[in-house]
């Protein structure tokens, strides 16, 4: 089943986005081609993670929009979501020549949100376990995916507070906004899950 206009709509949109944070990230000045690579990764990483969650409140409306499965189309996203904001900090350690960057802080509080980033990556690996895992805790893995959000809310705060290109307003009027838009999917998805229940 080929997309219809809608999905074809949202392709070249998301495609759009994605263009339009590179843009802003290579006209930017930077230092080296290692903090173009780690702040390309890192918006591109949760722009995908982004737009995964903003899907599952849709299940039904994303197969006919698309044509595919919720879970190929969910999953194209998350694995973009994982792979770059991996990339991320290697390409920050390679370039520092210094490791500490996977190395989380806890302490003083201020320096543990500034760096929230660092545990996001941990978090990340968790939520994508609870998938794979689902069969083995099928009554818990729901709740250990669910970390996705704590990732989006660690990574949001990090980029605002240390995020070079969030002093850009078109990039911190994007990625804020999509972060509620995300927590907004979430409390969709628990209101249509609720409502599920109540009128099976």
């Amino acid at each position: 089943m080929a997309p219809t206009r809608a999905g074809a709509l949202f392709a070249a949109v998301t495609l759009a986005l994605f263009a339009l944070v590179a843009a802003v990230v290579l006209t930017a000045p930077y230092e080296d081609l290692f903090s173009v690579i780690a702040r390309l990764a890192a918006l591109w990483g949760f722009l995908a993670l982004g737009i995964a969650t903003l899907l599952t409140p849709f299940l039904r409306e994303i197969m006919e929009v698309f044509g595919r499965s919720f879970l190929s189309v969910h999953h194209t996203f998350a694995a973009v979501g994982l792979l770059l904001p991996t990339l991320h900090p290697v390409t920050l350690a390679i370039g520092a020549m210094n490791p500490a960057v996977f190395i989380p802080v806890f302490s003083p509080w201020e320096r543990f949100w500034a760096l929230a980033g660092r545990p996001a990556l941990y978090l990340l690996y968790i939520a994508f376990a609870g998938v794979l895992l689902r069969r083995s805790i099928p009554n818990y893995w729901r709740w250990v995916h669910g970390l996705m959000y704590v990732v989006l809310l660690f990574a949001v705060v990090h980029g605002n507070l240390i995020g070079t290109d969030f002093e850009d307003p078109i990039i911190w009027v994007l990625f804020n906004t999509l972060f509620a838009l995300s927590v907004a999917a979430f409390v969709l998805k628990r209101w249509r899950m609720m409502q599920k229940k109540a009128n099976p």
